[in-house]
């Protein structure tokens, strides 16, 4: 489904070069679960906005589903990207002018969805996230655990083949990340495909599958072992 090969991602000002990813390989299949971990400057963040195509690689490639998104132009990319990746964020980025409804409502209505139908997928994902009741809520009226339901129900009323989350629980306590890890479970086994950045070990053992990033570089085996190199180094 995501395969990456050789990816390199370096960022220049005048007097600094800055190398984010080096000849970075990965392949996720479809309907895994990866968690991705790695100390702060590792390159996660910038292989999490290379994957949902908000960055543009330096050298190597990135095929989603068969395509090899370098060679596609912006217009293409945008479309691909909000048809199939849907994002969630550790800071919600929920719009606090506008309800719950509308929130979830703003990527379907970019998608083009007529009312009715929009108000089909708005109301299942709500009814999913158990927040159908607040519908008409604004942000600032929830707590930290249900602005994130409201943005993972955003994330996925447009139906996307993946999630990309970048630390979805960052902001909460540990009862409220472990009510959305379940949720994320529960996606996942439905068939989507999730891609997690964390810094929690405890969130790491909810994935099938851990890849570690240092230096740019990315490695499989166990979280344990990498977690404790990083607390080493």
């Amino acid at each position: 489904m995501l395969k990456m090969s050789k990816v390199s991602k370096t960022y220049r000002t005048d007097t600094v070069e800055t190398h984010a990813l080096r000849e970075f390989s990965l392949t996720v299949d479809e309907g895994e679960f990866v968690s991705v971990t790695g100390p702060s400057g590792s390159g996660k963040t910038t292989f999490l906005n290379i994957a949902g195509m908000l960055e543009e690689l330096t050298s190597g490639s990135y095929e989603l589903d068969g395509r090899d998104i370098s060679k596609l132009g912006d217009k293409e990319r945008s479309r691909i990207r909000n048809e199939k990746i849907g994002f969630i964020f550790q800071s919600f980025n929920l719009i606090p002018e506008l309800d719950v409804f509308d929130n979830v409502d703003v990527p379907l209505r970019y998608r083009g969805f007529d009312a009715r139908e929009r108000k089909r997928r708005i109301g299942n994902c709500l009814e999913m996230v158990g927040l159908a009741s607040r519908m008409k809520h604004y942000p600032a009226q929830l707590s930290g655990g249900q602005q994130q339901r409201v943005a993972i129900a955003r994330a996925v009323a447009g139906e996307p083949r993946f999630l990309l989350a970048d630390e979805p629980t960052g902001n909460l306590d540990t009862q409220m990340a472990d009510s959305v890890l379940n949720l994320l479970t529960d996606i996942n086994k439905s068939g989507t495909t999730i891609i997690m950045v964390t810094h929690e070990l405890s969130l790491v053992d909810r994935a099938r599958r851990n890849i570690f990033v240092k230096d740019g570089h990315v490695s499989d085996g166990p979280p344990e072992l990498h977690f404790a190199a990083s607390a080493i180094a």
